[in-house]
């Protein structure tokens, strides 16, 4: 699976992307078929909670898409990547 991060108006540091690498990797465990993800990092202004992860997942078909907005990115990350484990379970049962 290809994953690409990019992190708007801001760099982030290599640990941050090896945590988002590491979290969507185990992803394929739930479903082997994924093409890549594309994720997106972002801080929003004049909010406590202003870090935002956003995932879209490529899977064969259809894409899906988590956006969750945390203290933090990776608990931002962690919550992204459950809702789309959540998805891919519900993706896999309809087929």
């Amino acid at each position: 699976m290809e994953i690409k991060v990019q992190s708007i108006h801001f760099d982030a540091d290599q640990k941050l992307v090896k945590f988002i690498e590491d979290k969507l990797g185990k992803l394929n465990q739930y479903y082997d078929k994924i093409i890549g993800g594309d994720v997106f990092l972002r801080l929003e202004p004049a909010d406590k909670e202003n870090k935002v992860t956003e995932i879209k997942l490529a899977i064969p078909g259809k894409d899906l898409f988590a956006k969750k907005q945390c203290k933090t990115f990776e608990e931002a990350t962690d919550e992204a990547v459950e809702a789309l484990r959540r998805q891919i379970n519900k993706h896999k049962s309809r087929n």
